[in-house]
């Protein structure tokens, strides 16, 4: 059996703008509608959990400006008031939010998340990131974004001093006895007395103990400095290598890094990020492969966007047809991301590179052709499931949710059912 996520990729925002499939999506702006559907499709397909992707700022690095994002609609709302919303919807989904380590103060994630996994029951996870953007750091009043290494040096000690702040309070901390006027037991309630480089935080929280203690923590480990703070805080990893060799190179990477810092394999559920094309015969879905890739060639600005908006480097500057740039060592973006067109883009044009397919493995057929792909694919790497990174429409929630899931329960690779109270208990069944 593997696990199933999905991942939202504009997080709390605006998906197909414009599209065919897009439904009321002028309606579903800024409304938790369209999220709660999913939560419940999510759940009744026996996923293990929804991570709610974040930023801070409007994307203005593509053209200089911020014409772009706002012609395509690319926002976010902060995703922390509509977790509870999701749980109080579902009774066994996990749901992970985003925290940028960088510009959260540690007592007051630690209190918020604490506060969360209250609300949820014990279904909340945390998604840690430490941001990219400068203009996402100048939002926050610094002049610009911290060096990546550094940043995730920095995310670290963050979350160690976020764990101290949740160990204030042990577990059993809690007396409730009314006869006798206690509340809860002063001896079980400790000072952090967190002081490091970069934070120090003095503690206890003043919320009480919740039910998982320790929300479960993912992270997109991409570079060596990502896989490292994944490996030593991490409960689930979300990543995107391309074909199954470079998802098992990455299993046996991460693997190596969790025995280096005293932990087993299984400790965390690698998931990898996937896009199946499903239709009713496998002729169909190719043929409906063929229409997307046509159609992606339509939006050659979006991925322009994209890939700006990942590296730092305005895309629109560059000459479409003139051998791809090599930005290695000189971008303070996503390390991975840069690493990756600089792989795919050896002796292409920025041209051929905006419209190289990027996908984990191919996932194209009937539901029961694409359920046999993934478990090859994951027989094959070793990896623990699949998130799936649709855009969030309706369509694509009946398509994944009604379509594909059924077909993998019936081959017995996805869970039927929770049987634990917790997020945590039922990402570590298996």
């Amino acid at each position: 059996m593997f696990h199933m996520g999905w991942f939202l990729t504009y997080g709390f925002g605006v998906y197909g703008w414009d599209g065919q499939w897009s439904g009321n999506v002028a309606k579903d702006v800024a409304r938790p509608d369209l999220f709660v559907d999913m939560a419940k499709g999510l759940e009744r397909a026996g996923f293990d959990y929804m991570m709610i992707e974040d930023s801070s700022v409007l994307p203005d690095v593509y053209g200089s400006s911020f014409d772009y994002a706002l012609k395509i609609a690319t926002v976010r709302h902060d995703p922390m008031p509509l977790v509870p919303l999701l749980a109080a919807q579902t009774k066994h989904l996990g749901i992970i939010s985003t925290a940028a380590t960088t510009f959260y103060p540690p007592f007051l994630a630690a209190r918020l998340f604490r506060t969360l996994d209250h609300l949820t029951e014990g279904r909340v996870g945390i998604n840690l990131v430490t941001a990219s953007p400068h203009a996402a750091a100048q939002n926050y009043g610094y002049g610009q974004h911290f060096e990546h290494d550094k940043r995730y040096e920095m995310a670290g000690e963050w979350m160690r001093a976020v764990k101290a702040l949740w160990d204030t309070w042990e577990p059993d901390a809690l007396t409730l006895d009314e006869r006798a006027g206690i509340f809860a037991d002063p001896a079980k309630v400790h000072y952090a007395n967190f002081e490091g480089e970069y934070y120090r935080t003095r503690g206890p929280l003043n919320t009480v103990p919740s039910p998982q203690q320790y929300p479960v923590v993912c992270q997109a480990g991409g570079s060596p400095a990502g896989k490292e703070l994944a490996a030593e805080h991490a409960d689930t990893v979300l990543a995107n290598q391309t074909g199954v060799e470079a998802m098992k190179d990455y299993r046996d990477d991460l693997s190596a890094r969790l025995v280096a810092h005293g932990r087993k394999p299984a400790d965390v559920k690698l998931l990898f990020l996937c896009r199946p094309i499903l239709d009713d015969t496998d002729a169909a879905a190719e043929e409906k492969e063929r229409r997307v890739k046509a159609e992606a060639q339509t939006r050659f600005e979006d991925q322009l966007a994209s890939m700006s908006y990942h590296s730092g480097f305005d895309f629109s500057k560059f000459d479409l047809d003139e051998p791809f740039p090599d930005l290695r060592g000189r971008s303070n973006g996503h390390q991975s991301s840069v690493e990756e067109y600089a792989r795919i883009g050896k002796g292409k044009t920025l041209r051929e590179v905006a419209f190289a397919p990027r996908p984990s493995v191919r996932l194209v057929g009937s539901p029961d052709t694409v359920a046999a792909q993934m478990d090859e694919a994951i027989q094959e790497s070793g990896a623990d499931g699949f998130l799936v990174a649709h855009p969030v429409t309706r369509k694509n929630i009946t398509e994944i949710c009604d379509g594909l899931a059924p077909a993998l329960r019936r081959r017995g690779l996805i869970r039927t059912g929770y049987p634990y109270r917790t997020f945590r208990e039922n990402l570590m069944e298996f």
